[in-house]
């Protein structure tokens, strides 16, 4: 046969091809899929498959943050060996378009504010990153904003995944409006007072009516958004449980030994889950998935 008639062989690049492909699958399952399980079994199956892949950076991320000797690898400390694997990571993503530049612009913006963070939190004394590292800027290795954006990848990745839908979102500038004060209250109630709460039941009364509608296999499922706000926080307040007692940061009362991140960290962190999905929100894909009554 003539070479030149020969069909182009498809071009390989790597685990993002691979990836690319299982998106695909996990959007449009083939028919019968997994059909010698029972429906709810099956259904959960796919769903814990969906958020395991939502979770790409973010495990990726983590298990660099766990498994990565304390002594740092190859004489470079563990905090910049942390900041070079996020980095790779994240423009590997963007190269094999995992992630849109927009998606990467929203990321790049959590990192900053986290960083921001991270400083304001650390000068204070509320934690610290006890270990050396040259990519440490105001005491806070450059590392640390990527946690924040791991935060932001899953919801653009779960988005995508779950094919979520937003019914009775809020007005954007209320949303927007409470999510800068929560974000304030994070640096405002070591001055003022935490006003966390009066912020919590405010955000209980925009988000009351939200609903989000999502697809774990087959068929539509529904949730109120608030109860999922909670749930990602809670998972979050586990992972920082493990950041502690690997020594990553540490709390003033964990510095003579290890104990549990106080529950009320939870709250915390389900109010930056609502200051990230906010964000998130703003991107144009997605908010064509998102209803805003008139009334």
């Amino acid at each position: 046969m003539n070479a030149a008639l020969e069909p182009a062989q498809p071009r390989w690049r790597g685990p993002g091809d691979w990836l690319h492909a299982l998106d695909g699958r996990l959007l449009a399952p083939a028919e019968g899929t997994m059909r010698w399980l029972p429906a709810p079994l099956r259904e959960f199956v796919w769903f814990g498959l969906k958020e395991a892949r939502a979770c790409l950076f973010a495990g990726l991320f983590f298990v660099a943050v766990f498994a990565m000797p304390r002594a740092g690898v190859f004489g470079l400390p563990r905090y910049d060996a942390l900041l070079l694997w996020a980095l790779a990571v994240q423009a590997w993503m963007l190269w094999s378009k995992l992630e849109s530049f927009d998606e990467f612009r929203a990321i790049c913006l959590f990192h900053v504010v986290g960083f921001v963070l991270e400083a304001y939190k650390t000068r204070i004394g509320m934690w610290s990153y006890p270990d050396f590292a040259y990519s440490k800027l105001l005491g806070v290795p450059l590392f640390s904003g990527f946690m924040y954006a791991a935060v932001g990848s899953y919801i653009i990745q779960a988005w995508r995944l779950l094919e979520v839908r937003i019914r009775h979102h809020p007005p954007y500038w209320m949303a927007a409006g409470a999510a800068l004060l929560i974000y304030a209250n994070f640096f405002t109630h070591h001055v003022i007072g935490d006003y966390r709460w009066y912020i919590t039941a405010l955000v209980l009364g925009l988000y009351a009516r939200a609903t989000v509608v999502f697809r774990p296999l087959d068929r539509d499922r529904r949730m109120p958004l608030l109860l999922a706000f909670v749930l990602i926080g809670f998972f979050l307040w586990l992972a920082e449980n493990l950041s502690t007692f690997y020594a990553i940061w540490s709390y003033p009362n964990q510095m003579g030994a290890w104990s549990r991140v106080h529950l009320g960290k939870w709250s915390s962190w389900s109010l930056l889950v609502i200051m990230t999905f906010t964000i998130v929100a703003g991107l144009k894909h997605v908010k064509a998935t998102i209803h805003v009554p008139d009334d």
